[in-house]
């Protein structure tokens, strides 16, 4: 399996560490081979298209880096956080997967992972995700502090399922569901959307 030759290689993505959660963004430039500092610079231009809100171009942009230099993790990545930005989650546990694969070193991939499966409600794959993450980097704060999250959502779930089983355990288990609460709240539902009338 590839590695990252440096630690130099490998500080993009630990600046990218918080981008899934942070970030929202996409694409459309085409690269030929260039030189190294072409392809720094290129990065560079994504990362400020995906920070300004233009996820098409950024992720077009991060397509054409991929194509002249398929090997660097650092494009694949970002590619995963712009997917992710634009909702097309199933595409970004594609690209996250294959980089816990391919680079199973680093730690970000299987915490970006986590996150999206915590958003589907899938708190065991998000929990040993980051375990992952964990065991990868034991130093990684970020994935502790997710990890945490996930647990939490396991707890109230466990404590859900307690009370719809036996509801006489109701004056115990609510003052538990109430902490809970007050550390994550429960996420209220969007308001739905009108649907857009075709032309």
């Amino acid at each position: 399996m590839p590695h990252i030759a440096s630690p130099r290689a490998a500080q993009p993505l630990r600046i990218l560490r918080r981008t899934l959660v942070l970030l929202a963004f996409g694409g459309a430039t085409a690269l030929v081979a260039q030189p190294p500092q072409a392809h720094a610079g290129g990065l560079s231009e994504a990362r400020q298209l995906v920070a300004e809100g233009h996820l098409p171009q950024a992720l077009a942009k991060v397509d054409a880096l991929i194509a002249a230099n398929p090997q660097d993790p650092q494009y694949a990545f970002l590619r995963g956080v712009i997917l992710s930005a634009q909702h097309k989650t199933e595409e970004a546990i594609q690209v996250f997967t294959r980089l816990t694969q391919q680079y199973p070193e680093l730690p970000e991939p299987y915490n970006n992972l986590a996150v999206l499966y915590a958003r589907q409600g899938h708190d065991e794959k998000a929990r040993a995700a980051l375990d992952m993450a964990i065991r990868t980097n034991p130093d990684y704060a970020t994935a502790y502090e997710n990890l945490g999250d996930v647990e939490v959502a396991l707890a109230r779930k466990a404590y859900q399922k307690s009370l719809q089983l036996d509801a006489s355990r109701k004056d115990a288990i609510e003052p538990k569901l109430a902490l809970i609460d007050k550390l994550l709240p429960t996420p209220k539902p969007a308001p739905p959307q009108a649907a857009t009338p075709r032309p």
